[in-house]
């Protein structure tokens, strides 16, 4: 094997001003006979990549690739033995689905034809000059990022509704998240946030990516429950062969940017330990391969169920909890933030009325105070699903938030209630729509709170003579 590979260096690269065949985060590899040719274009491409390897035939090129991943090849036609379209072919029949640049000092058009039908990207012709083999790797770069980020878009990501922005409000709790973003996003450390549903944590994961040196890398969102375990390690980690080829995880589609876990007490066992492996030895092994993979990636993980709690039940590893929880930021509920309702409210009538089309609403103050006293147990999301609600119907109703005023009959059927029986339950069920709150029931019931308090002492009486 001819080791030539050569890491990037800062001279060499402030020796060009060319940016545009800059792949930083790309390995490439070079096969090429002529030793010249081979230098020239490690020379040229060691400063603008992460990793540059250089072979002189295709056998010492299949030892490079049993070796590590390359996301481009460099491959010359005429190879002593295999030839480069022979090899081209085997390399597509493997699997490999990286970026290939066919190049060649005797063209012709069937030359051509068949380098394309073999999988070429690009095909250049010798002699050729550094900025035609810049703008060739530039062309491949930038379909290796659509294509990343086409299959982040239909497979992964999706419209994120639910929350708002959680860095809206005025209570203290959101004070406290604001600065704990601030603070932590500037940072490379794993972080783990846990919150109840529809708090916020992918908006959280989000501003985290934004406001960190990241911010221009990926965001890769995955549901960690929503796949079986085989797959779900295939999605992540990539697998070496497969009914369409090999295929990418989405630790390499986050390259450079940062990958957010949701859910994350839902991952099998298997790719707990995997996960595990990952974080700490920031490489990935794709699943039916034997060749490891360097990641630069962010991880965020995000759960709903306390995970000290899966731990202590045996249905999470320790040691994954540990290392996910370098940092720990606990989203608050929306009954802990209460301040901050007006301003949400505000915030998703004024985005969500122009989306669909409808007038805005206005909400007073009686009904901001309702708002403000329910317990929301959907946190944020139920709040922006209540105002989108409001705005389609074109009415504020704050009583649909509340469970329907039934009476629940205890009596056999057919046997009527009696008025005191009746109101008495008419109370109790407004009081346990407000959480007990007397203050509250009494307004809903247009009555005084004396008057209220009086009553429920009267039927606490009744029931301790009846006992």
């Amino acid at each position: 094997m001819v080791h030539e590979a050569i890491p990037p260096t800062q001279e060499a690269g402030s020796a060009s001003g060319l940016v545009e065949g800059r792949w930083p985060e790309g390995a490439i590899l070079v096969v090429d006979d002529e030793p010249g040719m081979r230098n020239f274009l490690v020379k040229t491409l060691a400063p603008r990549c992460r990793f540059v390897a250089a072979a002189a035939s295709a056998e010492e090129g299949e030892q490079w690739m049993r070796a590590q991943r390359f996301d481009l090849v460099i491959l010359d036609i005429a190879l002593p033995g295999v030839s480069g379209v022979q090899w081209l072919h085997t390399l597509r029949e493997q699997g490999y689905g990286g970026e290939v640049i066919l190049i060649t000092a005797f063209a012709s058009l069937d030359t051509a034809i068949e380098a394309l039908r073999a999988g070429a990207s690009d095909f250049i012709l010798k002699p050729f000059r550094v900025p035609q083999i810049l703008n060739a790797v530039r062309q491949c770069h930038e379909r290796a990022r659509l294509r990343r980020e086409n299959y982040v878009l239909r497979r992964h990501a999706r419209p994120s509704r639910a929350e708002g922005t959680p860095l809206i409000g005025v209570s203290a709790a959101t004070e406290r998240l604001r600065a704990a973003i601030a603070r932590v996003a500037p940072t490379p450390s794993t972080v783990l946030l846990q919150g109840e549903s529809g708090t916020g944590k992918e908006l959280v994961a989000r501003a985290l990516h934004a406001a960190s040196p990241r911010a221009a890398g990926p965001f890769v969102a995955v549901q960690c429950g929503t796949l079986a375990p085989e797959l779900l390690a295939r999605e992540l980690f990539g697998h070496a062969r497969g009914p369409h080829g090999a295929h990418d995880g989405l630790f390499v589609y986050a390259q450079g940017g940062t990958l957010f876990l949701d859910e994350v007490a839902d991952l099998p066992p298997a790719v707990q330990a995997s996960l595990l492996r990952v974080l700490e030895e920031l490489h990935i092994r794709p699943v039916g391969s034997q060749q490891t993979v360097p990641v630069d990636v962010r991880v965020i993980a995000a759960t709903n169920r306390p995970l000290a709690d899966e731990v202590a039940a045996g249905r999470f590893r320790e040691d994954l909890y540990f290392r996910l929880r370098v940092v720990d930021i606990e989203l608050p509920p929306l009954r802990q933030r209460r301040e901050d309702i007006p301003a949400l409210v505000e915030h998703f009538v004024a985005t969500l009325a122009p989306a669909l089309g409808v007038a805005p609403l206005q909400v007073d103050a009686d009904a901001m105070a309702l708002l403000q006293q329910y317990h929301w147990p959907g946190n944020v999301r139920e709040l922006r699903n209540w105002v989108e609600r409001s705005l389609i119907l074109g009415e504020v109703n704050v009583s649909a938030l509340y469970p329907p005023l039934r009476e629940r009959p205890t009596s056999p059927p057919g046997q009527p209630l009696d008025l005191e029986t009746l109101q008495r339950r008419h109370i109790q069920a407004v009081l346990d729509a407000v959480g007990g709150d007397k203050t509250r029931a009494a307004q809903l019931l247009g009555v005084s709170r004396r008057t209220l308090e009086r009553r429920a002492a009267e039927w606490a009486a009744q029931d301790g003579t009846a006992r």
